[in-house]
């Protein structure tokens, strides 16, 4: 293991927050772990890592990380390598849920045995590997009381200094729109519940369920009342990482110069995932870290005021952003949106399915 040299971080104090999430920990066909090392070695200013995917799966205690138990052997060096950036004052959390479907689920309802039996492993999986927090991706129906009840445990068993975030898709920010908590789940009341044990929120802004090829989505959601420091940005790494929705630099330099210059407690950004990031892709992955940490602490002189903003309406609805860009034909957009569902909801399926129309509307049915 190579050493880590005192200072290898540099001081990030109330700025900008660099995350990244890491799911693939292992190279093709099983290869060997993929190193989150360099992310320190290389004075990246990273300030958080999220482990992904942490999985509640039917019958109590039967914890998974992706595919495996989270003590299995495959996953040791990844552990180890947590220890490592912990102690380099990067903070690493775990996430829950994701695109898997039933970890919410098991947690919810009325039932406060069932939920016992489901919440005690995850403390203590937690606890065993020393967490910095847990972030919810919540991707399914869920209950807000059930979601504030998890909070309300997190928080009385870990103490103050435990980082609670969400991870919800752009659209579930603003108002009245489609997202993937559920049509009962509303994160502005969240928010105004719970706002103040909820560390951040990384919101997605791709897949359909944003855009950052302007600041408009941005502007429209922070028009609706949310804390510029409480929304990082969140960003595709590399256009293979998700369906749509990948804005390649300098573009996305740009568009965050913008965001930032309008609002000085920008809360960063986080990008979807570590393994293949650009521009270093599988060779160097740590550079997307290091980029946006230059990004997002270089004084930059004003950025132009744009041709298209958000309007600001205190007390009333802001304005719909546009509808965000995708790749698929507009006929096939269009197919499922006569069968009732929304076009984030019609490309989020198509994302699913590699563009497959007839199995996108399987999907929406499905579900």
């Amino acid at each position: 293991m190579p050493p880590i040299t005192e200072g290898s971080l540099p001081p990030r104090d109330g700025g900008p927050r660099i995350v990244l999430y890491h799911q693939t920990h292992h190279g093709p066909n099983n290869g060997p772990p993929v190193s989150l090392l360099p992310l320190i070695t290389h004075n990246t200013g990273l300030t958080h890592v999220i482990i992904a995917a942490i999985h509640i799966n039917e019958g109590p205690g039967n914890i998974t990380l992706n595919d495996h138990q989270p003590d299995h052997e495959r996953n040791s060096t990844l552990w180890a390598e947590v220890a490592w950036l912990q102690a380099s004052g990067v903070k690493v959390l775990g996430m829950l849920g994701g695109a898997a479907k039933g970890s919410f689920e098991r947690l919810d309802g009325e039932d406060t045995v069932r939920f016992e039996a489901y919440y005690a492993p995850l403390r203590d999986m937690l606890r065993r590997h020393n967490l910095d927090g847990l972030d919810l991706d919540i991707e399914e129906p869920t209950s807000l009381l059930g979601t504030i009840r998890l909070i309300d445990r997190l928080r009385a068993d870990f103490g103050p200094a435990f980082l609670i975030t969400l991870a919800p898709v752009a659209t579930a920010l603003l108002v009245g729109q489609p997202h993937l908590s559920g049509p009962e789940f509303d994160y502005h009341l969240l928010e105004q519940m719970r706002g103040h044990e909820i560390a951040w929120y990384n919101a997605q802004f791709y897949n359909g369920w944003g855009d950052v090829s302007t600041s408009f989505w941005y502007e429209t959601i922070i028009a609706t009342g949310w804390k510029p420091e409480k929304v990082v940005v969140g960003l595709l790494t590399n256009p293979t990482n998700g369906g749509s929705g990948y804005v390649a630099q300098p573009h996305i330099d740009s568009v965050l110069h913008t965001m930032r210059t309008r609002h000085p407690t920008f809360g960063g950004v986080m990008g979807w995932e570590y393994f293949n990031a650009l521009p270093g892709n599988q060779e160097r992955p740590w550079e997307w870290a290091a980029h946006m940490s230059r990004t997002l602490s270089t004084p930059l002189p004003p950025a132009p005021v744009p041709q298209r903003q958000a309007p600001i309406r205190p007390y009333g609805r802001p304005a719909t952003p546009p509808p965000a860009p995708h790749p698929y034909p507009a006929e096939s957009v269009k197919t499922l949106q006569e069968l009732g569902f929304s076009q984030q909801q019609a490309v989020a399926a198509l994302n699913s399915t590699s563009g497959n129309v007839e199995y996108a509307a399987g999907l929406l049915f499905q579900d």
